[in-house]
């Protein structure tokens, strides 16, 4: 079966280099009249799944698979084929995988054997797929979409460029390696075929696909200025024609000059030392003279400092102050020590802010009072017992504490 097939391809091979001068004009000019070809070249081309006629009576045009080909072979910039469908791929590399592993299992070393080259081949032809599809993104890219005449064509060819893109990605982000993993089991082939040399393939396309979605933003940002600017050109032209009277204004004139004309650089610039000119070479040498004197002088007065005699005699005893609202709330720690007995109630905050009278806001006591506790050693602390009281306040759930109450435990 092999011999066979090697004699139908070359067969086919040779036919296709006999008559390559009428595929390229097919291929150039997108079709071919009946009356550009033999009735038996054209039968045999037909035949042979080289050229169809979409419709009868419609010329004949190359049959998708030869013009990839072509495309591919010579690095054609109008090629903007792109498969993105990486689920069925994905299904292919599935089902093969199995039927491997069964063969295998089953001591059938001739089937399993055309698995693994089957599958051999889509894993390679996936991954040439997704590089060729970079490449042909790349080569749009690089040539700034120039097979199109447009801005708005070009703007148009981006946005498809981007949808694709971003078709490839969602794509490749649904291949689960996990599962292909579980599939390949131990068997070494297998996952070195569809988990490291798969894997390894697509994380290099993902990292290059988001170079090309970031190129590809970058140039239609710059299509859009100059699609911007040219509208704004085609606007003035048409202005001007309508009204070709029209007389550019003074505008300095003006009390207040417009700010798209008002461009101009500053008159005087800003002040620098130039050290090259030698006109200033007295007056800098005069001015560094100036500061070296200066340091010299303050060295001196520094010297004369650090020369007087130092006596040393005893500090003088100070104490600070405490601050009123912190000594309050020491003294109300003190009360609850003194009238509270351990387990049994305690003593509200506010309570005692107006039992005391305490010139002090409620908000600011209650604040202080459980500072106050947190702020007490850990020795200290657990001799009280800090119980505050609250609201929960909807729609958003804010805790508001509305009262303090410290007991002994």
């Amino acid at each position: 079966m092999s011999h066979n097939l090697h004699q139908a391809g070359s067969k086919f091979l040779k036919m296709m280099a006999r008559h390559s001068d009428t595929i390229m004009d097919a291929y150039l000019a997108g079709s071919l009249g009946d009356h550009k070809l033999e009735p038996k070249v054209q039968d045999k081309l037909v035949k042979a799944g080289v050229l169809y006629r979409p419709e009868p009576g419609a010329d004949l045009h190359l049959r998708h698979a030869v013009r990839n080909l072509l495309e591919e072979a010579l690095k054609d910039e109008r090629n903007r084929q792109i498969d993105a469908n990486a689920g069925s791929a994905v299904a292919t590399f599935k089902t093969l995988a199995q039927h491997y592993t069964e063969s295998r299992h089953q001591g059938d070393v001739a089937a399993s054997d055309a698995y693994y080259r089957d599958l051999s081949e889509h894993v390679y032809a996936f991954s040439e797929g997704l590089q060729h599809s970079i490449r042909v993104m790349w080569s749009r890219i690089n040539n700034e979409f120039g097979y199109v005449g447009s801005i708005n064509a070009k703007i148009r060819e981006n946005e498809l460029a981007q949808s694709q893109v971003s078709e490839l990605l969602s794509g490749l982000e649904m291949i689960s390696f996990e599962e292909l993993a579980d599939i390949s089991g131990d068997i070494r082939e297998l996952r070195r075929l569809l988990v490291s040399n798969l894997q390894q393939t697509i994380t290099g396309c993902i990292q290059e696909l988001g170079v090309v979605q970031g190129r590809l933003l970058k140039l239609l940002g710059r299509f859009r200025h100059i699609q911007g600017r040219a509208k704004l050109l085609k606007g003035w032209l048409l202005y001007t024609s309508q009204h070709p009277d029209y007389e550019v204004a003074n505008h300095v004139a003006h009390k207040q000059l417009p700010m798209l004309f008002n461009q101009a650089e500053c008159i005087i610039a800003p002040a620098s030392v130039d050290i090259q000119n030698a006109t200033h070479e007295a007056d800098l040498m005069r001015q560094a003279a100036q500061v070296k004197s200066n340091q010299l002088l303050r060295n001196a007065v520094s010297e004369a400092q650090h020369a007087e005699s130092v006596v040393l005699s005893e500090n003088e005893d100070f104490e600070l102050n405490e601050h009123p609202i912190k000594a309050a709330v020491s003294n109300y720690f003190v009360h609850v020590i003194d009238h509270v007995k351990p387990g049994a109630d305690s003593i509200s905050a506010l309570q005692y802010l107006e039992q005391e009278a305490l010139d002090y806001d409620a908000e600011s006591w209650l604040y202080q009072v459980i500072g106050g506790y947190e702020g007490l050693p850990e020795s200290q602390k657990e001799f009280f017992e800090l119980d505050p009281e609250f609201d929960v306040l909807v729609p958003f759930a804010n805790v508001v504490i509305k009262d303090v109450s410290v007991g002994l435990r």
